[in-house]
């Protein structure tokens, strides 16, 4: 199995701003992340900055940077202009890894990879891991995705699904847990390029989730069920100390 890493970094970040080149042990989290997604069996890691600081960042310490326009609304869009920048071919795998994981676990890299890769059916992947605790299941900022009988997403959404009708939205031992979805996506490239040319749905505009358009023009995306909880994403001021002081006090993590 053959599949790259690309990383879209933008500076502007309105909770955290200039987050992808904040300081993480005398390194930018955008280079932490790469050096994480390089331990993964990706042939190649590129970061898809939108700005020449991000790039310089990258090139100091030896990570591959392409410039991409600042006008994209989204990651994904980012990442389909890299791939036309790098002549990836149509059927090249792509793993997005998002430029705020600074703790991504290489093994999901792979894993969401493999997922794609073995799904001829779907033209997408991401993960998803169980939820522990009814305050998670409610909360509109950990998003659900359920699954049908082959593993393949059927929908993704804020609000806790499935619904425990039973126990009045409490989670019940003796019923599977519901699942909490990963942001790391896999597509092979000329996807990629294509999703960026479709109408955005209207599930998509109400619930906030970009990958709802793939399900909207019938598509499939496959779904790895990770058995490990993710790694600390960094989205404010408090993730970020965190994350410093995991790095202060585990080098193994450098």
């Amino acid at each position: 199995m053959r599949f790259v890493v690309l990383i879209p970094a933008r500076l502007a970040s309105s909770r955290l701003p200039r987050k992808v080149l904040a300081d993480i042990g005398g390194v930018p989290m955008i280079v932490r992340v790469a050096q994480r997604a390089a331990r993964s069996r990706a042939a190649r890691v590129v970061v898809a900055a939108d700005d020449d600081q991000i790039v310089a960042a990258c090139s100091a310490h030896g990570v591959a940077a392409v410039l991409t326009s600042k006008e994209h609304a989204s990651g994904s869009d980012r990442l389909a202009e890299a791939s036309t920048a790098l002549a990836l071919a149509d059927d090249e795998i792509v793993v997005n890894v998002q430029g705020d994981e600074p703790l991504i676990e290489p093994g999901l890299i792979d894993a969401c990879a493999g997922a794609l890769a073995d799904r001829a059916d779907c033209v997408m992947s991401t993960a998803a891991h169980a939820i522990a605790s009814d305050a998670d299941f409610a909360n509109p900022n950990v998003v659900k995705v359920v699954l049908d009988a082959t593993g393949r997403a059927l929908y993704f959404s804020r609000a806790p699904i499935p619904w425990p009708r039973e126990t009045g939205g409490a989670m019940h031992a003796s019923q599977a847990a519901p699942l909490r979805h990963v942001g790391i996506y896999a597509y092979r490239a000329g996807f990629l390029r294509g999703f960026a040319r479709l109408p955005a749905s209207p599930l998509e505009q109400i619930e906030r989730l970009e990958q709802l358009r793939v399900l909207w023009h019938g598509e499939r995306i496959a779904v790895h069920v990770s058995a490990l909880a993710p790694g600390i994403g960094v989205d404010t001021p408090d993730d970020l100390e965190r994350v410093r002081r995991l790095f202060a006090d585990a080098s193994g993590f450098a």
